[in-house]
């Protein structure tokens, strides 16, 4: 972004009531989550040329369904223990 667009931006911004102001934070975070998740999708993309080339065998959606509950169980284990 240039300088110029950012202070229009800016001042644009300086005109919003209070409540249109949370509005605009929380649709710039969610642009910036939405870019995230799309840079954690194309690395995880990127990996499977060399998973193929290295012969591993592609996950079943059980076995997918099943890692991704123990990560879930995982960090609600580390939930309770730090709230304790």
């Amino acid at each position: 972004m240039n300088g110029t667009t950012e202070q229009l931006l800016i001042e644009k911004i300086r005109t919003l009531s209070p409540q249109q102001v949370v509005e605009v934070q929380d649709f710039v975070e969610f642009l910036v989550t939405k870019a995230r998740k799309r840079t954690a999708i194309d690395r995880l993309l990127d990996t499977i040329p060399a998973l193929e080339a290295a012969g591993v065998e592609p996950m079943s959606e059980d076995e997918i369904a099943a890692e991704i509950e123990a990560v879930r169980a995982e960090r609600r284990a580390g939930r309770t223990a730090s709230n304790q």
